[in-house]
């Protein structure tokens, strides 16, 4: 006996096939049925259709055709069973309520007379894109787990996507693959395992590969650029400990699909001149790399700034004399922009007096005027840059660092975060028609010449129901697509004693936002983390209904909690911040316009459901606060 071996064809969507005997089929033992793999007939987005021939001995029975479907190799019919039709040798049958875009196993299969159930070879395929319609319906988001204790070890690494992200900084490099780099931080410090500024790698902002550190130890220029300063201020040489150095949050810009660079915060450990003088200076370096796919392939190019002060050599000033520190300009947080007229700039800072901006050399990414020491008065410490934002005039402890900034439609935007990191973290911007200022925030308050709290407030620590809410939520990075599509990424942590862990609060995952721009030219960052939802227009009939709102006007180192709002089928509204007003929706730019504000829609995630589902979200402001919800579901 021997098994026969069907030659088929594909033809307007029928199978042709020669007949054969029962002497030319050899059955597995015990079994008379034997069934072929299936063939595709027909596949759409939520369905597909099969054809399996099958041979039967002649004194054998069956009681049930069918087939089994799951997203798993070799499909029983312990999970979810279509019935089939028999026609002739041909086992038949269109599986629906399938998700669209999605890979599955199928599996014929015969229920034998007095036997078993006899399955046919699995065969794999992939269900069509859809409809939006379909693949809203079907839709469910990215399964990763933001607590990621399990997973936070050097050696689930490969598991990791956003778990570990601190400062990062986004570019989308000419492979069409988005960059990552970040702060050297990680829960339980994991990431000492391996260098320094680590790099992950996304085609859909979703899934992130992590590629590993780019620089693997200390460069060589930085403690002997310490020591040259050192000697020029009359102070000995210093030898740090390499250990306790800080790797602090690089910022990455492609010059030009060959080149791309990295400027990085090297923060130096210890006081300028012992235990009761002002703490030890940091460095800005640069590393440059021809493709970013190749993670090891960063060269280093050496400093590029350090601190600077206009103390002089009165560097002795108490390390907890926070309004009066020795610098003027820290030498952490680079942002940096190549405008469209081609100049190279860079901005820059922490605290101290504020952010600075200086222009680079274009040829070198160095800074393009000649730097002399790094203290002195205004005019000598003139080329380390020009103060740009200050929320604090006259004070050298401003809350504020994290500068980004980015050009769109004739404004400079410069994003800052405000207040210290593991809670009260949260994020400003302001606007400038060039890109070393001055800047004025939505109230047209200028934070460079005048200081002040610059509004809107972009993130805050929030929290909806169903989850234990992010804080520690800002130090951002603002990108484009390149098809007109803005993004905002940054880490967020959970508060402290989530899951009776009193160390929770140093999770940090990275969150990637679409950006939604007002009429008036201000980003609004949306309530609801990117995940690809299908972008079906909405419509007005899908509003009415519950919503959660959360009231964003800044608490220092507060959650702020959603509240319940319904928006009624009369669009008159009950509950929230606009209890008694009247809703309408402008259907044509996705704004629903409730009481005077105006919200910008968008369908976005539900990182709070537990099937991730797809909803809807808004965000909107006014001048003097932001405004967050969602369509609950």
């Amino acid at each position: 006996m021997k098994i026969l071996r069907y030659t088929s064809c594909l033809a307007a969507g029928l199978l042709l096939l020669g007949a054969c005997s029962e002497d030319e089929v050899t059955f597995p033992e015990g079994e008379g049925i034997l069934i072929e793999t299936p063939v595709e007939v027909e596949c759409g987005g939520v369905y597909a259709s099969f054809t399996a021939l099958y041979q039967m001995k002649s004194d054998t029975r069956y009681t049930k055709a069918g087939y089994v479907v799951a997203e798993t190799e070799n499909p029983t019919i312990y999970g979810s069973v279509y019935d089939a039709t028999v026609s002739g040798d041909t086992i038949k049958a269109t599986i629906t309520g399938l998700a669209p875009g999605r890979e599955y196993h199928v599996r014929a299969f015969m229920n034998e007379y007095k036997g078993g159930v006899i399955y046919s070879p699995d065969f794999t395929f992939t269900t069509g894109e859809g409809s939006l319609e379909e693949q809203l319906a079907y839709y469910r988001g990215p399964s990763y787990p933001d607590y990621y204790v399990d997973l936070a070890g050097w050696g689930s690494r490969s598991q990791w996507n956003l778990a570990n992200v601190h400062d990062p900084s986004v570019v989308k490099a000419a492979d069409g693959y988005y960059y990552m780099y970040q702060t050297d931080a990680s829960y339980g410090n994991a990431h000492t395992e391996g260098g320094h500024f680590h790099a992950r790698r996304s085609l859909d902002l979703i899934n992130w590969e992590y590629l590993g550190g780019t620089m693997p130890a200390l460069p060589e220029w930085v403690v002997p650029k310490l020591n040259e300063i050192r000697a020029g201020m009359g102070l000995e040489a210093a030898a740090p400990d390499e250990n306790l150095f800080g790797y602090w949050a690089p910022s990455v810009v492609k010059v030009r699909d060959d080149l791309y660079r990295m400027y990085y915060s090297i923060v130096v450990p210890g006081y300028i001149n012992g235990d009761n003088s002002w703490g030890e200076r940091a460095f800005i370096g640069m590393m440059e790399n021809s493709n970013p796919a190749d993670n090891a392939g960063w060269v280093d190019k050496g400093y590029v700034i350090t601190n600077a002060s206009d103390k002089g050599l009165n560097f002795n000033v108490s390390p907890t004399d926070w309004g009066n520190c020795y610098y003027k300009f820290n030498a952490i947080d680079p942002s940096v922009l190549v405008t469209g007229s081609g100049e190279h700039w860079m901005i820059y800072g922490s605290w101290h007096s504020g952010i600075a901006a200086v222009k680079l050399d274009p040829s070198t990414g160095k800074v393009a005027a000649q730097l002399g020491n790094p203290w002195g008065s205004g005019a000598d410490i003139a080329g380390y840059g020009k103060l740009i934002a200050t929320r604090q005039s006259g004070n050298r402890w401003q809350g504020s660092e994290g500068p980004e900034v980015i050009y769109r439609d004739g404004y400079y935007y410069l994003f800052l975060a405000y207040d210290e990191l593991s809670v009260a973290y949260n994020t400003r911007v302001a606007r400038s028609k060039n890109i070393d200022g001055p800047y004025t925030d939505i109230r047209g308050v200028n934070i460079t010449d005048n200081g002040g709290d610059a509004l809107p407030v972009v993130t805050h620590p929030y929290k909806f129901a169903n989850s234990p809410g992010w804080v520690g939520f800002s130090h951002c990075t603002v990108f484009e697509d390149g098809e007109g599509n803005w993004y905002y990424a940054s880490q967020a942590r959970f508060p402290a004693g989530i899951n009776g862990n009193d160390a929770s609060n140093a999770l940090m995952m990275g969150h990637v936002r679409s950006i939604v721009w007002t009429k008036d030219g201000w980003p609004l960052v949306m309530p609801e983390r990117y995940g690809a939802v299908p972008a079906l227009a909405i419509a007005e009939a899908e509003l009415a209904g519950d919503w959660e709102v959360i009231d964003m006007a800044y608490s220092f180192a507060n959650m702020k909690e959603s509240a319940s709002m319904t928006l009624n089928d009369d669009h008159t509204v009950s509950g929230g911040v606009w209890d008694g007003a009247t809703w309408s929706y402008a259907a044509d730019n996705s704004i629903l316009k409730v009481g005077d504000t105006e919200l910008y829609l968008k369908r976005e995630c539900d990182w709070e459901d537990a099937d991730r589902r797809a909803t809807i979200v808004f965000a909107g402001l006014t001048t003097t606060t932001t405004y967050w919800g969602k369509k609950s579901l």
